[in-house]
């Protein structure tokens, strides 16, 4: 009775330590050598291997020999019913032999094991299918507790298997998820890709070959242009095209935030830093790190800001507010502006410095009223979105179309986009005609006054001109136009009358 409760403590211990090793781990190449070890040390579990099966050939292969590396021996393979191997293969049930040498079917092909020792051979189950078997000779003639350590064996080799059925489905949601993580990706990337940009006028042709040439490499680009000629959209195309297109890609609006959120936001801050800041957090720059910031109206930024920016740009190095450790991070850096970079240096309100250091590869999106020929093409695009988000066929008509082009789209593209998303609200049968094209007539007429704007100082222009051109850019309001001419509305009104001048009415 004590040798049998020694040999339950003994294995109890064992069955902790192989637990401890099959919990640490879901190597499945890793773990079995070391299950294999424990078992000879500590359970006298001798010249243990460790087989698995073969899903295509439906045979047992050995792929695991305590203190045998894998590559130092040939895998061996037991076809069902073939050897006491193949008899587990056959039979699924454990197999417990006094002695090898007492039978017949053992074939020993490793010529490892001593004839006159017991031999257990268990088999592995996964989910309850056959997937492996255990086997392990035990280091002492048999002493009347074979069927204990053939129950023991069984214990392990159930360990074993719950470990390999854990390692599967973990494998098995990693490939998932990375299939869906290619999905995405490639969704994304037809999203935000070149397909998504329309346009064949020359100077977006122009623009879709930057975008190709630029991808290619870590360039910072500075991207100019317009409130709403897309240059989010540029910057998108360039982040998924490029070789950064599988790492994070990170967007702020630099003007949305005042300039102690917009450090904190970029760089990130340590706990305490702040009131407020309960803890630690980590900036886009750092979320960003192997991928790409996006950072939209980078003129709206401070002075002081600027030399905190310049550093990151230069050297790749930050600090996060609070904080007196130094971090690497590498990120490329695509910005925007619809500002004069150029003025705002001139004037003192942009560092010269980090103009250039932002100014590598610049891109600039022509406003639409300079394209208007593209305007086709993208209403036909914005439509076919429009149509999509509300479930349903939406075409535009020819007349539609002409009294698009007929403006000049002050707003450029998301102006445009917005005029679509409201015509087609208004299109009950999905058919939208130039009746549904609402155009804001006071925005319409800005926009042509801007667009043949008059300059109010020129010598050359007599009264008569001066003021039809004020009355024009006013909007055929008087008191503006009079405003524009430091005049009083009384003043331009008697002009009016004696210079004959029709006023338009709206």
């Amino acid at each position: 009775m004590d040798t049998e409760g020694a040999l339950h403590r003994i294995q109890l211990e064992t069955l902790y330590r192989v637990s401890v090793i099959l919990s640490r781990t879901l190597d499945v190449k890793q773990a079995p050598q070391e299950v294999l070890r424990v078992l000879e040390e500590s359970a006298g579990l001798t010249r243990g291997m460790i087989s698995v099966l073969d899903s295509d050939s439906g045979e047992l292969v050995v792929n695991a020999l305590q203190g045998v590396e894998a590559e130092d021996f040939e895998p061996v393979r037991y076809q069902a019913g073939e050897g006491v191997l193949g008899l587990i293969l056959e039979e699924g049930k454990t197999v417990a032999l006094p002695s090898i040498a007492s039978n017949p079917r053992f074939l020993n092909r490793l010529g490892i094991y001593e004839r006159r020792l017991p031999f257990i051979a268990a088999p592995i189950h996964v989910g309850g299918t056959l997937h492996g078997a255990l086997a392990v000779q035990p280091n002492r003639l048999d002493d009347g507790q074979l069927a204990v350590r053939a129950r023991f064996v069984e214990m392990v080799a159930n360990l074993i298997g719950q470990s390999v059925k854990l390692s599967l489905d973990v494998a098995h949601e990693k490939e998932t998820i990375a299939e869906e993580r290619d999905t995405l990706r490639r969704a994304v990337r037809g999203q935000h890709g070149f397909d998504n940009m329309v346009g064949h006028s020359a100077a977006m042709r122009r623009i879709f070959e930057q975008i190709r040439m630029v991808s290619k490499w870590n360039t910072t680009v500075l991207i100019r242009g317009e409130t709403g000629t897309g240059k989010e959209l540029i910057a998108n195309a360039i982040h998924y095209n490029s070789p950064r297109g599988r790492g994070p890609y990170v967007r702020l609006n630099c003007a949305s935030l005042p300039e102690n959120l917009l450090e904190s936001e970029l760089f990130g801050h340590e706990k305490g830093a702040f009131t407020g800041a309960v803890a630690a957090r980590k900036g886009r720059f750092e979320m960003a790190d192997g991928g790409t910031i996006f950072l939209d109206e980078i003129g709206e930024i401070s002075p002081a800001f600027q030399a905190k920016l310049l550093r990151v740009l230069q050297e790749g190095e930050l600090e996060r507010v609070g904080g007196g450790r130094t971090m690497k991070v590498d990120v490329r850096v695509i910005a925007a502006t619809h500002r004069d970079l150029e003025d705002a240096v001139d004037d003192g309100k942009f560092r010269e410095d980090l103009y250039f250091r932002l100014n590598v590869m610049p891109i600039t999106v022509p406003p639409l009223r300079e394209r208007l020929e593209d305007v086709p093409e993208i209403a036909r695009h914005l439509i076919g979105r429009v149509a999509t988000a509300q479930g349903r066929p939406l075409d535009l008509s020819e007349a539609a179309i002409t009294r698009l082009m007929q403006y000049n789209w002050p707003g450029n593209v998301r102006e445009l986009e917005n005029c679509l998303e409201r015509a087609a609200v208004m299109s009950e049968s999905g058919h939208i005609d130039a009746d549904l094209i609402r155009i804001d007539r006071q925005r319409e007429m800005a926009a042509v006054a801007a667009a043949n704007r008059i300059d109010l100082d020129d010598p050359t222009l007599d009264e008569r001109d001066r003021v039809i051109a004020a009355l024009e850019q006013a909007g055929w309001v008087q008191a503006k136009a009079a405003r524009l001419l430091n005049m009083t509305p009384r003043q331009i009104a008697y002009r009016v009358q004696t210079l004959g001048i029709e006023v338009k009415q709206f």
